[in-house]
């Protein structure tokens, strides 16, 4: 996630960081780099100007070129403009009566994942969540609704096969939602290859009769420029009341997230980071500015463990690896309690200095090799791996589907790391070894490339 402007940026104030004395000369070198840096990450050029032009004024304040560290405070200085320029603090949903949501946006921008995502959101916080499909434009959105909203245990309303109506979905909607006893009733509707008057007079219309609290307009971050215009439109139409950023993972660039909130007046109120049901997480301004400043997300992180782990399940794992009873079984349990997270680059990046390690090679599909040969190991291979000959690595290895050498080199790592448990910093080296990509140099000795977790 914005790899490519947090590192343009590291750059620029890394040199501000290691002078003694900040001059303005020094101040409009570093703001030209880290004006170039945003333009290049598809911010929006209004934006860039005023954002770099706020930065500039502030870093030319007496209390800075006072201060004793005056490239940290030019740092914070950027920091809290980047929060000011993405909303300032976390806008909540709107949920008092009628708690009715609006959902629209483009096709492919993952409007129907995401109200599903929504729903699972908000029935975590202990609501009650109804779905309404109101998409009859584009074939199988009723079906894949219908779905995802038994996969997470959310009633759906479905409309009548052959319905073309959009607006008639809408009122038997509310009916249905009227009958099963009242909730948060969230329409998904259908979008449009792109922009379209039809597309806006049917939203309309759909909005004066569902009269929602909120019309939340999902918005693909990965267009950049082009999300921002199609949010402006919507806005003007339809009077947006709150922004969702869809597949912010898959975005290096960054420039739509950065432009959105000032160039619409929308607030973003939530983000998807992954393509799981789970992977949607509310917005805070101040957390993202210090992940694109490559600061990290320890916060975020912390309340993702929370929601995920198991206090007694953890306190075993942490007195086994104490122990050096660490094994397979255990380690097969640590991936998949990773994988729940989140993707794992999106976790990484959420560690203060992790972007900072040039190289780190996260390969997912790795990871599902490693499992796959985990899983082709008897309980008791898991649990003794020293017993595994060379007839058994050739049945691990066909089992898995997976060349030999793989089983053999995870063995050799599992076996290393296991030597290591009781070393927190021998461990710690390893563990940054395997993250760096291994097999080249600064990654352990005989690493698989691309083996990461």
């Amino acid at each position: 996630m914005f790899s490519a402007l947090t590192e343009k940026l590291e750059g620029a104030f890394k040199k501000l960081r290691g002078l003694g004395k900040i001059t303005e000369s020094n101040i409009n070198d570093a703001m030209r780099e880290i004006r170039l840096a945003l333009l290049d990450a598809d911010v929006d050029f209004k934006v860039s100007k005023d954002l770099i032009e706020a930065v500039k004024t502030k870093s030319l304040g007496e209390e800075v070129l006072r201060t004793v560290s005056p490239g940290q405070q030019i740092v914070k200085i950027f920091h809290d403009e980047v929060v000011q320029l993405l909303g300032g603090g976390t806008v909540s949903l709107d949920l008092n009566p009628p708690q009715r949501i609006l959902i629209a946006g483009l096709n492919g921008a993952g409007k129907t994942t995401t109200s599903a995502k929504l729903a699972l959101h908000l029935k975590k916080q202990g609501k009650k969540p109804l779905l309404i499909a109101c998409d009859v434009f584009r074939p199988a959105a009723v079906k894949q609704l219908a779905i995802l909203g038994e996969s997470i245990g959310v009633p759906v309303f479905q409309p009548a096969e052959g319905e073309k109506d959009p607006v008639k979905v809408a009122k038997q909607g509310l009916a249905w939602v009227e009958a099963q006893g009242g909730g948060i009733a969230i329409f998904d509707t259908a979008g449009r290859q792109e922009v379209d008057e039809a597309l806006l007079q049917e939203l309309v219309k759909i909005k004066q009769v569902v009269q929602p609290k909120e019309v939340l307009l999902v918005a693909d971050a990965a267009t950049g420029q082009q999300a921002v215009s199609v949010a402006k439109t919507f806005n003007e139409a339809l009077g947006v009341t709150g922004l969702i950023m869809t597949k912010l993972d898959g975005d290096a660039r960054g420039g739509a997230l950065l432009s959105m909130k000032q160039v619409t007046g929308c607030a973003i109120k939530f983000v998807g980071v992954g393509e799981k049901i789970e992977n949607l997480d509310i917005f805070h301004p101040d957390r993202m500015a210090q992940r694109i400043l490559g600061m990290g997300d320890v916060v975020s992180l912390v309340e993702k463990a929370a929601e995920q782990i198991d206090e007694a399940d953890a306190m075993r794992m942490a007195k086994r690896m104490k122990e050096s009873k660490f094994d397979f079984t255990d380690f097969l349990a640590q991936m998949r309690f990773m994988k729940k997270l989140g993707p794992l680059e999106g976790i990484l990046g959420m560690i203060p200095g992790m972007s900072k390690m040039k190289g780190m090679n996260v390969d997912e599909k790795r990871l599902r090799h490693v499992e796959a040969i985990i899983l082709s190991m008897t309980p008791k291979e898991r649990t003794r791996p020293e017993i595994i000959n060379g007839s058994r690595r050739k049945r691990i290895a066909n089992g898995a589907g997976r060349p030999t050498m793989e089983v053999n080199q995870l063995l050799k790592q599992f076996d290393m790391m296991r030597k290591l448990m009781k070393n927190k910093g021998a461990m710690g080296n390893l563990m940054k070894g395997m993250m760096g990509g291994g097999g080249g140099k600064g990654g352990m000795p005989g690493m698989p490339k691309g083996f990461g977790f």
